[in-house]
């Protein structure tokens, strides 16, 4: 049996990109260098993007569950049996029940363990709503099914990582659902995803304001002074490293976040805006804090140029790639703990010192 980490990758909505840009990574066959990569749907609908893209070369090894994957190839588990309807660039009913069918399998799998990680192609979360599925979106689905308590939206890229307080809720929401405990939750989460998905020893988090010039000693309001502050203190105590509130304005315009391994922002748009004019077609949303491991690309459905094939599959195959390494990671982590159980919790050897003489 093959020790390859094992990728499911759920497919969206059939009548979006999601199935482009996957066919696009998958087509590379340098992927199968780091993982074994499941997608999580039918063969027909595959067949029908795979022509469209005009990618004559790639076919799918079908497999009827995870345990029989070829680490050879991009495989396929068939999730349903009838034939759907495809319509490129439509918000559909039945795309948003196909992409739930996909996920649902490919969550089944990943919390009985059968796959190391998800990779979650887009998702309309409109048609996607059901008696099944009455969540905003992935994260909170992922975060009931898994059992874990909270979640940490917290995109990634090479040059910057950005994690938000607040998640899918409307701006005028925003400052009461702003407290001292949610702030130090967030923080305890980020600090410890740093550690053990990155490695990071000592993690140096920055974290943003919620009001014009951090509220400008009060002038501007006073969430900075009576919630912000008072969470940064408490985290400070409890060992995190983190330090604001500063400016989101001057904060990336001057580049400041060059100088941390981590920003927390208050709000959505506030750290996914300048997030994306960053790191666009690049950036990965990784589900930190919760028990298993889920990334997905930094864009939507793009019903606009869905079947056109001029799709950019990159920031899909960063969210593969990063789910590859954050399983690595974990898994070298365990390992560590386990080679200093043995040893009576004195450390012998690390993985990270193998990882390192390896270089």
């Amino acid at each position: 049996m093959s020790n390859k980490i094992k990728i499911g990758i759920s497919i969206g909505d059939i009548n979006g990109i999601g199935l482009e840009v996957i066919l696009k990574t998958l087509s590379e066959s340098r992927i199968l260098d780091f993982c074994t990569p499941i997608v999580y749907g039918h063969t027909k609908v595959a067949s029908y993007h795979r022509k469209a893209l005009g990618l004559s070369d790639f076919n799918f090894n079908v497999i009827t569950e995870a345990q029989l994957a070829n680490p050879k190839k991009a495989n396929l588990i068939n999730c349903w049996e009838e034939d759907v309807k495809i319509e490129l660039g439509t918000a559909t009913q039945t795309g948003g029940k196909y992409a739930l069918l996909s996920l649902e399998k490919a969550t089944e799998d990943l919390v009985k363990g059968e796959i190391d990680a998800l990779v979650t192609a887009p998702i309309n979360k409109h048609n996607i709503q059901s008696d099944q599925f009455s969540f905003p979106g992935h994260t909170e689905y992922l975060m009931e099914r898994s059992g874990s308590k909270d979640v940490l939206m917290f995109l990634l890229s090479e040059d910057i990582r950005v994690g938000v307080v607040t998640g899918h809720i409307p701006v005028s929401e925003v400052s009461r659902s702003i407290t001292v405990e949610k702030i130090v939750k967030k923080l305890q989460l980020m600090n410890e995803s740093l550690k053990k998905d990155f490695w990071i020893e000592k993690p140096k988090i920055a974290v943003l304001g919620l009001n014009p010039h951090a509220g400008d000693n009060g002038l501007l309001g006073t969430e900075e002074a009576e919630i912000i502050m008072p969470a940064i203190q408490q985290a400070f105590d409890k060992g995190i490293i983190s330090f604001g509130p500063y400016p989101a304005d001057g904060f990336f315009g001057k580049g400041s976040y060059k100088q941390f391994d981590a920003v927390l922002a208050m709000y959505h748009d506030q750290g996914l805006i300048p997030f994306k004019t960053i790191a666009f077609g690049r950036g990965v949303n990784f589900s930190a804090g919760l028990k298993i491991v889920r990334t997905s690309p930094d864009h939507g459905t793009g019903y606009d140029i869905a079947g056109k094939n001029v799709a950019d599959p990159g920031s899909f195959a960063e969210a593969l790639f990063a789910a590859v390494h954050i399983v690595r990671n974990r898994k070298e982590q365990e390992e560590l703990l386990r080679t200093q159980l043995r040893s009576g919790g004195k450390i012998i050897e690390t993985a990270a010192d193998t990882k390192d003489d390896a270089n």
